[in-house]
């Protein structure tokens, strides 16, 4: 028993002769003073647990998010190697590693840390998860915690990060000192995989989880094709109307296990050119069809033959929660030149004859439309489809802007939304698709906003406070992925986006669209969440949006920046690419879109004579 300092010794008579104590009434007066721990902390079995907690081998052992973790050689606590990590949007590079551990077991947690908000914790420990962090640590500064372990833990992980928006952050000499567990046993072959329905180019598998497994290798006809944390993932770049073997392995530190059994499933046909009838390389644009503004109003009849894709601005709802959408032509109070009903069908129907394909296009900045009930989606369904059966029409384009689209408080997984007016769209859009047939054309105009900012803010985020509309986009894009003919993301009126080299780029010249057009054919993991990949889109299915003219809109980009663009990512020109490097070379980029063909006219077709004159190969 410990005393208190005394001048004096106690006196004897208060001093316990602990040995004619019985062992059991020992252990409860040691019990009661906290000297000894429960069973299973015998100081005996201590040891060392992390791996590579100085990170001499590099990052083996430790996973950080969004690829934000990378060893240093200077500066170090110890060693010759010390991590560096670096926050970027919604992510805050967590680095982590799991470990085995004994249930009911006291541990120590300490680590050396540098830089601004810099967190070191435990999770899944079985009682309470702990962490500590420091606010500034400009030199070396140690953390040091302490958890106990639940009675049936067996693996706890530890992690360190740092805080949103600050600079990078830097560790060393990560130590977890308690009783080391059990070996970890390679786990056992997953089950009960099973394919969903197959698109033309992608297929969604599902199996059951594997006790011990902290991740699962895919494998397409014998070859590993994706790693992910959880028991499901679609497998993409698929070509149509071909069989194809899935097999899934679960895997841990101490190994992986043999593959399951495998399962087949066969794509739809239709995948190469979803809509069909298009050109290797297409010219997109926007007409101005139901309203007039400065750049006048242009007659259908007199839209050049070099536009492949003619999208009618705009279709709009009577309310923005009605889904009952209308379009008609530009009034002649406010078109003179508008021509008639008559002459507008007429000129749509030489210009299929061309070759060329004529879209109604649903919303623009001033037309809502939220499908929040299954009422609003099924008129949207009737409304669209009356417009396209009165003009004879090739299929429809999204133009859903401001607030149409977000995401509901909790739907954080684009792969499965719930948010109605997201869960609606898609099924409105599948519903016209089915109706129309292979041949019907779908595309969609999205800002950078509700896509590429994707990559570092999905919806109001894991604990709230962002913009819900951040990435709403993604469930829908991803969604109808087989069905699509062609995205177009607005490479304009944007602020600032951070691409995948993390890096935030700017609008107005090449670099922009390289960036945010290498993301889209690379995929990329949505708000950092490598768990969440968005997968990338097949080159013919992407054509990169700009404003034909400095009045179309914020970020015009000269003719020798688009085709400095071109260059980059459909030859790999290294001039043309600069600082950025893509990830890929897509020959088969299918083209540009517009907003739009009256600016373009009105600034003496600058825009489409460039494309015309462009040299794909």
């Amino acid at each position: 028993m410990l005393w208190p300092p005394h001048s004096n010794p106690p006196c004897p008579e208060a001093v316990v002769d602990r040995t004619r104590l019985t062992a059991a009434v020992a252990a409860a007066v040691l019990a009661v003073t906290g000297l000894v721990a429960t069973t299973g902390s015998a100081a005996a079995a201590d040891t060392e647990l992390a791996r590579n907690g100085g990170f001499e081998a590099g990052l083996t052992g430790w996973t950080c998010t969004a690829g934000s973790g990378v060893a240093v050689s200077s500066p170090t606590h110890g060693g010759t190697s010390a991590l560096k990590a670096t926050p970027a949007g919604s992510d805050n590079a967590k680095c982590a590693q799991t470990v085995t551990v004994k249930p009911d077991s006291a541990y120590t947690l300490s680590g050396w840390v540098q830089g601004s908000y810099v967190y070191l914790g435990a999770s899944g420990t079985g009682t309470t998860d702990v962490s500590t962090w420091t606010a500034s640590a400009p030199g070396w500064q140690k953390l040091t915690t302490s958890f106990r372990t639940g009675p049936s833990t067996t693996s706890v992980t530890l992690y360190t990060h740092g805080w949103y928006g600050t600079p990078a952050y830097h560790a060393d000499d990560i130590s977890l000192f308690g009783p080391g567990g059990d070996p970890a046993t390679v786990p056992a072959a997953p089950a009960g995989l099973r394919a969903g329905s197959p698109g033309s180019t992608s297929v969604p598998l599902t199996w059951n989880s594997s006790s011990g497994a902290t991740s699962y290798h895919v494998y397409r006809d014998g070859a590993r094709v994706a790693t992910v944390g959880g028991t499901s993932t679609t497998v993409t770049g698929l070509t149509a109307a071909t069989t194809y073997t899935f097999q899934v392995s679960a895997a841990n530190e101490a190994g992986e296990s043999p593959k399951s059994p495998a399962v087949s499933a066969t794509t739809t046909s239709g995948g190469g050119d979803t809509g069909g009838g298009l050109p290797a390389h297409a010219l997109v644009g926007y007409l101005h069809a139901s309203f007039a503004n400065g750049s006048g109003y242009t007659r259908m009849a007199d839209v050049p033959d070099s536009w492949d894709v003619i999208n009618l601005a705009f279709g709009e709802p009577t309310s923005v929660t009605s889904g009952d959408i209308r379009f008609r032509l530009c009034p002649v109070a406010e078109c003179p030149n508008v021509e008639s009903e008559a002459e507008f069908k007429a000129a749509v129907k030489a210009k299929q004859a061309a070759g060329k394909k004529v879209l109604i296009s649903i919303g623009g900045a001033n037309g809502q439309v939220q499908l929040s009930t299954t009422g609003a989606r099924d008129a949207f369904v009737t409304s669209v489809s009356k417009i396209i059966d009165d003009y004879g029409l090739d299929g429809l384009d999204i133009d859903f802007e401001g607030h149409s689209l977000s995401l509901n408080t909790g739907d954080t997984d684009f792969r499965s939304p719930t948010s109605p007016v997201i869960v609606n769209l898609i099924s409105a859009l599948k519903t016209l698709k089915a109706k129309y047939g292979p041949d019907f054309v779908l595309t969609m105009a999205p800002e950078t906003f509700f896509v590429q900012l994707g990559y570092q803010y999905y919806g109001s985020g894991p604990w709230g406070g962002q913009d819900p509309r951040a990435g709403a986009y993604l469930p829908v894009i991803h969604a109808l992925r087989d069905d699509l003919t062609l995205l177009h993301v607005q490479d304009y009126n944007s602020g600032p986006i951070m691409g995948l080299d993390n890096q935030y780029h700017s609008m107005g010249g090449a670099d922009f669209h390289i960036a945010m057009t290498d993301m889209l054919l690379t995929g990329f993991p949505v708000a950092g969440d490598q768990a969440k990949f968005f997968p990338a889109l097949r080159p013919e299915q992407v054509a990169i949006g700009l404003p034909a003219s400095t009045q179309a809109g914020n970020g015009h980009t000269s003719p020798a920046e688009v085709n400095k663009a071109l260059d980059c990512l459909t030859k790999k020109v290294a001039a043309a690419c600069g600082s950025y490097r893509t990830h890929g070379t897509w020959p088969a980029l299918r083209g540009l879109m517009t907003w739009s063909i009256n600016w373009d006219r009105f600034n003496q077709f600058e825009f489409s004579r460039n494309f015309d004159a462009y040299r794909w190969s």
